[in-house]
């Protein structure tokens, strides 16, 4: 990757386009089933600006409750899109909405002076929910309810790859309906920043301004894009950090913590003291994050499976002090996927 970073053609992306950020662009745009692309700096860059292309100051908004626009992108929804958030309550599973529910929290022909909602945010994976999946036939189901109540679409992809990965499907069985779109190519893939958000011609040209207006134009941005063309071709890699989660998870089930079976790459531990678990772990030298009042834990590219046995070793029974893990106290690798 960092070869490919160095050896990159490169132009100005702010004047007539860099060529290798438009040929990752393209080939994102592809593989979503996307008119075009255009790359941002970062999901969160890439949802706020599908929000301020959307939404009218004072509209509100839907999203399955603790989705990543409403919990962890500062309140950019509201302060810089001028969207009202509505959090729906995950009445379909864990991070899914129903498309009932859509349609019941769907303003419709309210009066002049009410709360008027005019755009849908879904999320696949959903982070909070410990990456939970979204498969074609339910994601399809939720956008057309979402379409005959006449909102708009906007999908938070960060972990659209994984999904895909999981459910075995390409991307784009997992976009289709919607107006926008937006993925990560850091996190799982291993580049080391840039998201693409994608919709339709029109939407990507005012995109553009949107990323100029927000700081996020770059000049040969073809270094980093490059790297992005690089994490594409590792995205049947995701398998493999699948299955260590679900090896992390069973192991810690075998040591009597309460975890569920993942279906990607995230591990939500439920534990009584989150914070003095998160000091244990920390002090045993295996990083972890708080998320929806449990430890997250995340497999990725730059772990092993000798990792994932040294971070089990580490961490010990549920019922034990951190004297329980291993002396060394070197941290792990950073959790930073």
């Amino acid at each position: 990757m960092r070869a490919a970073m160095a050896a990159a053609e490169v132009g100005d992306d702010v004047l007539d386009r860099d060529p290798t950020m438009r040929e990752l662009e393209i080939r994102v745009a592809g593989l979503l089933g996307a008119a075009d692309a255009l790359w941002t700096p970062s999901g969160s860059m890439g949802n706020l600006i599908a929000l301020m292309h959307h939404l009218d100051r004072g509209d509100s908004f839907l999203a399955p409750t603790g989705a990543h626009v409403l919990d962890n992108e500062l309140g950019t929804a509201a302060w810089l899109a001028g969207g009202m958030p509505r959090p729906l309550e995950h009445d379909a599973g864990p991070g899914k909405v129903s498309p009932s529910a859509v349609r019941r929290a769907a303003t419709g022909d309210a009066p002049y002076h009410a709360l008027r909602t005019t755009l849908l945010c879904l999320e696949n994976t959903h982070n909070s929910a410990g990456g939970m999946v979204t498969a074609p036939d339910e994601h399809a189901a939720v956008v057309a309810a979402a379409r005959g109540a006449k909102l708009k679409v906007h999908l938070d992809g960060a972990r659209l790859w994984h999904a895909a990965v999981a459910l075995g499907v390409p991307p784009g069985a997992l976009t289709v309906g919607v107006d926008t779109v937006q993925v990560c190519l850091s996190k799982g893939l291993g580049a080391p920043v840039g998201s693409v958000v994608a919709g339709s011609v029109e939407f990507v040209a005012n995109a553009r301004r949107l990323r100029k207006m927000l700081g996020g134009g770059v000049r040969q941005g073809g270094v980093l894009a490059a790297a992005g063309l690089v994490a594409l071709e590792r995205i049947d890699r995701l398998a493999e950090d699948h299955d260590r989660a679900r090896t992390l998870a069973a192991g810690l089930r075998e040591r009597g913590w309460q975890v569920a079976v993942p279906q990607t790459n995230i591990v939500l531990v439920a534990v009584a003291d989150l914070t003095g678990t998160l000091q244990r772990f920390e002090a045993a030298g295996v990083r972890a994050v708080p998320m929806a009042g449990q430890v997250r834990l995340m497999t990725h590219a730059d772990l092993t499976d000798a990792d994932i046995a040294t971070a089990l070793r580490r961490i010990g029974p549920v019922d034990g002090t951190t004297g329980h893990a291993d002396a060394h106290r070197a941290p792990a690798r950073p959790a930073r996927r």
